[in-house]
Order: C-alpha cells, then structure tokens, then sequence
C-alpha cells in the first residue's frame, strides 16, 4: 500500500509529513481492500489549514475525509478519523449484504 503526502501552499516538513504518514498507515485496518492513501495538506490562510484524506478502495469510489482548522495535526487526525469512519461503515454494509444474500439461499 502506498502513501502520498503532498503539501499546497506550505513547506512541508519531516515531522508532519511522518506525522501524517503513521496516522494514514491505520486506515487498512478498517478495510483490507485499501490501496492507496493520498494526504494534501493545504495553508489556506496564514492560521488555517486544511487537510484532505483520500483511500483509494478496489470496486469502489474513494473515501475522502476533508477538515479545515487551525492546528494541522488536529486536522490531519479528524481527516483520517473521518475515513476511518466511511471505511468501517462500507465494511459493515458489506457484511450485511452478505448475510442477507445467504440467509435468502437457505430458505429456499
């Protein structure tokens, strides 16, 4: 799986790009079928930042999670927190259609 940190509008440095590499690095636990994760970092203002989070999921569109603040760390972690979130959800609308489909074979 790869990871893409990419800053707009700022320099990035060693600790947040590391910063946002670790919380990032969590989300396929969530979802195996992650690919690829993005993370753009933008400076919008001179105090506010916005960070987007995007995964990139087989058969399926991706997941973004897009949060503006002024603390970039805050803003990377509500970001990952949102596509954690999508993630667990779509997972478990997964499973539930799979128990459906098959509860539905049995009875038949």
């Amino acid at each position: 799986m790869r990871i893409e940190v990419t800053g707009k509008h700022m320099s990035l440095t060693p600790a947040i790009t590391q910063y946002a590499e670790q919380k990032a690095a969590k989300l396929p636990r969530f979802y195996d079928g992650v690919q690829e994760i993005k993370v753009i970092l933008e400076q919008s203002r001179p105090e506010a930042f916005e960070a987007e989070v995007r995964a990139d999921v087989q058969k399926h569109s991706d997941f973004v999670g897009r949060v503006t603040g002024q603390d970039i760390y805050e803003c990377i972690d509500l970001a990952v927190d949102k596509v954690a979130r999508q993630l667990t959800d779509f997972k478990e609308r997964l499973k539930m259609e799979n128990r459906g489909s098959n509860s539905r074979r049995g009875g038949e």
